[in-house]
């Protein structure tokens, strides 16, 4: 009788015993089958540095034909991409990634046009592009290129002693240029001198500080793109009219200008705050710190920009452009007139009092539907300089931003790489001393107080 008990017994643990372990296997299919369908992960850190961001998402999740991504390196290296590939796939099932090792299809990246390791290119609807970074810009600047079918160039124009982009140079552009390969655009140059028209390849054109008067038919070239749906940057600083190489006012370009409402003012801002010394830049480089809502400028609260050498902007409407301000100096700048001489007496009272529009925006209507002309206006020229990009990285934000407006592609303005935000605790020394008696005294005596009172109870 008892051993038919214990049997019975031990029949019904083995049976509890094998449901258990059922149970759980299934569980475990489960949690694995829906991981694999829904990957899903939490980004914390405070600026989303590890996420695909919201522009990412729109144009790689409202794919209306299948896409392939094509990673090529080597076997040994693909975990390298394997992360934000997998993120890419995730937003959309019509996303495919395709990993290629280069030594042993070294023929597929041969037709593929990759001569480096890592690179990815990416095909939609028949077109490939090869990203220009393999990181969420460069790849997602190839689905826009592959979605829009069209190459995006950005002509910088030459003749009038600009700011050149072959030049690696303090005041070249060639960072800036460099920055622009990264988003996919190419680059070239066109003299207004010589050419009295801009090529309609130009996507945008780029007006780098001229340093000598535009002649008629090159403010006249200008005009006509612009008013019939060109894209425009004007970087233009105070017409100092001393030292080495004086700055010209360039009448007819300003005058331009000022037809679409931004009127270029003939001064020079200085900024009396202390706090370039920081950025190691003196009184001649206003810094900006208030930015307008324009999609330029919207996302770049809490970041620090400074334009050498700069001129004050006043900005109003026409009949036919909307102008927007992107940017004002700081409250304790100051404008002075005098253009004629170094030597500026910073309380002399005929000196206009900040802030002051340093940078501005606007829209042409060319009387078609769903066109317009677009054009932004810097009262400074050395800004987007290799000096000032590397020492003020928003410097470069703010210029790569600008040609995406202008090239019509917001979306790239919100998926630069993101840097590492820098977290401060900021105190007092009234607080400071009150993290001190806390962590030194007040927490020790606890802890002291505590094990007395465990000891008192237990003897």
């Amino acid at each position: 009788m008892a051993s038919q008990w214990l049997k019975a017994r031990q029949t019904k643990y083995a049976a509890f015993a094998t449901i258990y372990i059922l149970v759980v296997l299934a569980v475990v299919v489960v949690a694995n089958v829906l991981a694999d369908r829904y990957n899903k992960s939490y980004d914390a850190t405070a600026n989303k540095r590890y996420s695909l961001s919201e522009e990412t998402q729109k144009i790689v999740g409202g794919l209306k034909q299948d896409a392939t991504i094509t990673y090529f390196n080597v076997s040994a290296n693909f975990a390298q991409g394997r992360d934000l590939l997998g993120e890419y796939s995730n937003l959309s099932a019509k996303v495919a990634v395709k990993y290629v090792d280069v030594e042993k299809d070294p023929e597929a990246a041969r037709a593929a046009g990759i001569d480096h390791i890592p690179a990815v290119t990416v095909t939609t609807d028949g077109r490939t592009n090869q990203a220009a970074t393999v990181n969420e810009q460069g790849i997602t600047g190839a689905f826009i290129l592959d979605i829009s079918g069209h190459v995006r160039t950005v002509c910088f124009a030459t003749g009038s002693g600009e700011h050149s982009i072959d030049d690696s140079g303090p005041g070249g552009l060639s960072q800036l240029k460099q920055m622009l390969s990264n988003d996919n655009y190419e680059t070239k140059t066109i003299n207004l001198v010589t050419d009295d028209t801009i090529p309609a390849s130009c996507t945008a054109l780029v007006v780098a500080g001229p340093t000598t008067n535009y002649l008629p038919p090159a403010v006249t070239a200008i005009k006509g793109y612009v008013e019939n749906g060109g894209r425009a940057m004007f970087m233009l600083g105070a017409p100092l009219h001393f030292g080495q190489q004086p700055i010209a006012d360039n009448d007819a370009l300003t005058s331009l200008l000022q037809s679409w409402g931004v009127t270029a003012d003939q001064d020079l801002v200085l900024d009396l705050n202390p706090v370039g010394q920081l950025y190691g830049v003196g009184p001649d480089v206003p810094l900006a710190h208030d930015y307008s809502t324009q999609a330029i400028v919207a996302g770049m609260k809490q970041i620090t920009t400074g334009f050498p050498l700069a001129r004050s902007l006043t900005v109003a409407k026409t009949a036919k452009t909307a102008v927007q301000r992107l940017f004002d100096s700081s409250n304790s700048s100051i404008a002075t007139t005098n253009l004629n001489s170094p030597a500026v007496n910073v309380r002399d009272p005929n000196n206009k009092r900040g802030p002051f529009v340093l940078g501005a925006a606007g829209t042409y209507a060319v009387g078609k539907a769903n066109e317009q002309g677009r054009f932004v206006v810097v009262g400074s020229s050395d800004w987007a300089s290799n000096k000032f990009v590397g020492a003020l990285n928003g410097n470069g934000d703010l210029a790569a931003n600008a040609i995406d407006w202008l090239c019509s592609d917001e979306g790239l303005i919100s998926i630069r790489p993101k840097k590492p935000e820098v977290q401060h605790i900021n105190m007092t020394n009234g607080q400071m001393t009150m993290v001190r008696i806390v962590s030194q005294f007040v927490l020790p005596l606890i802890v002291i107080l505590a094990g007395i009172a465990i000891w008192w109870k237990r003897r």
